[in-house]
């Protein structure tokens, strides 16, 4: 299990914490000086007064809290935000409220999670054609919708 430095940027903030012994993401907590309105639509970038340093050949992604986003329609508005092993700044949360109603975050509400991942890097090499397939050039849709 990979050990991540996390330094506080204010000391209100709040570290990441699993919800359960089997979690694979870690709940992130908003920093904010009273509650935050969304209208419906309405991004805001939210604090979490934390930055971290995440190892090289890992990724920090940001996802939605899926009881945040199904009941509350609040999500991430990237869908899911990387953070790189060589960012050291705030870890922020680009909120969007994609319901119809105005929607509230209070302080020190849990608002996203964090899954630290390993990736591949790739090495992109220009080619004139590519390798034969049955798919082929079929795009959406191309194998069918069930």
């Amino acid at each position: 299990m990979p050990k991540i430095a996390v330094k506080k940027l204010d000391e209100r903030a709040t570290l990441p914490t699993y919800g359960s012994q089997y979690a694979a993401g870690a709940d992130l907590y908003a920093l904010c000086e009273e509650e935050l309105v969304f209208a419906p639509a309405e991004t805001k970038l939210v604090r979490t007064g934390l930055a971290m340093e995440i190892p090289e050949g890992y990724a920090g992604l940001i996802y939605a809290r899926s009881g945040l986003a199904s009941k509350r329609g609040l999500a991430p508005a990237n869908k899911v935000g990387v953070v790189d092993a060589d960012y050291r700044g705030e870890i922020m949360v680009a909120l969007h409220n994609h319901s119809d109603k105005e929607q509230r975050v209070a302080p020190g509400e849990r608002i996203a999670q964090l899954v630290v991942a390993p990736f591949l890097k790739a090495e992109f090499e220009e080619r004139e054609t590519l390798s034969e397939t049955v798919r082929g050039v079929g795009g959406f849709g191309s194998t069918g919708t069930k």
